[in-house]
């Protein structure tokens, strides 16, 4: 990889940028604030993080991202520029980018994605589905004749597939993720607490009590937002216990897709998925019990990825570093484009 190569996973919830040889160099929310008055930035990530749900109307913190994919070009251009003005204290001139993208992306979602990566400069552009690079950052060789099956659970989307020589050999991508946990648990506060609550409070529930299994020592969690019936503020305590059963929708329609992609895929392929497990990526699966639920639903052991934040950026930057080995795995390579008009004009 050469020294100004860089790997993006350009995820709904966050950003991850790694460098070959110096890691992940940004981990950053995929948030940006807007003047609506004078359409400037205000603030990006983190900054733009704490602004949701306490901006005043002229201001907008927005995710420029839906569902794994760029639902605002501009924004999202902007959004990048400023994280590399962070990470690089002078320019970089032209580099080379990868990019990943959720499998089964349409051609349109992906000319944003090449869009993005050419604002801010790049020589070429390589665009990797991220349950291939989930499994390249996962530690897997998927160059062998050999079934892998990968689980990359984003906060947009879910990837399920299973891959074999280079290539996905079956797939699904899910409009249902970590996002859909923090939905889940907004739902249940206002049914069953008779309170409302916001996306960030959400996460926070999430993060500290949120799981798909009864746990042997119950925690409990205060939560602060507005009563249904008086409009006033309201507190209340949650128990990890009474709130893992409205998680119950996600699991059933999770563990459902797995088992499409699964009776989909050649029977030769099914014994190396029951040798290796599921392999499960992405901050999803870091749900307190969801890796023994999936198990037991289908009855095949899972297994969580080391570095299973990084997993799919770390991926990436692996096949950029061996671009001449993986460019027909990609589904996008101005390489490729290259080589092919250089052989049509011959």
């Amino acid at each position: 990889m050469f020294n100004n190569d860089i790997s993006i996973d350009l995820g709904t919830a966050t950003v991850l940028v790694y460098i070959k040889n110096k890691g992940i160099v940004l981990r950053e929310p995929t948030v940006i604030a807007v003047n609506t008055k004078t359409n400037e930035v205000c603030a990006v990530g983190k900054d733009a993080l704490a602004m949701l749900g306490r901006t005043p109307p002229h201001i907008q913190a927005v995710r420029p991202l839906i569902d794994g994919v760029i639902s605002n070009l501009t924004l999202t251009q902007e959004m990048i520029k400023h994280f590399f003005s962070k990470i690089f204290s002078r320019t970089i001139g032209h580099p080379r980018i990868m990019m990943c993208v959720p499998s089964g992306v349409t051609d349109v979602e992906q000319r944003a994605v090449i869009e993005a990566a050419r604002d801010v400069g790049a020589k070429d552009i390589y665009i990797i589905e991220e349950p291939v690079a989930a499994a390249l950052g996962a530690g897997f060789d998927i160059s062998r004749p050999h079934g892998t099956m990968v689980v990359d659970i984003g906060g947009g989307t879910t990837d399920i597939a299973v891959l074999s020589l280079g290539g996905i050999v079956v797939s699904r991508s899910l409009k249902i993720a970590g996002d859909e946990f923090n939905e889940a648990i907004i739902r249940y506060m206002r049914k069953e607490m008779g309170m409302i609550i916001g996306p960030r409070t959400a996460e926070r529930i999430k993060m500290e009590i949120g799981g798909v299994i009864p746990r042997s020592d119950e925690i409990l969690c205060k939560a602060k937002g507005i009563s249904v019936l008086s409009g006033l503020p309201k507190e209340v305590t949650i128990s990890s216990n009474d709130l893992y059963p409205a998680f119950d929708d996600f699991v059933y329609n999770m563990t459902e897709r797995i088992k499409e992609v699964l009776e989909e895929t050649p029977p030769e392929l099914h014994g190396d998925i029951i040798q290796d497990g599921i392999i499960m990526t992405g901050g999803g699966s870091l749900i307190y019990g969801l890796d023994k639920r999936i198990s037991d639903d289908i009855g095949v052991k899972v297994v969580l990825a080391p570095d299973i934040i990084d997993c799919v950026a770390k991926g990436a930057g692996i096949a950029l570093d061996n671009i001449d080995t993986v460019t027909d795995r990609l589904i996008y390579s101005t390489k490729s484009i290259h080589q092919k008009i250089k052989k049509e004009r011959i």
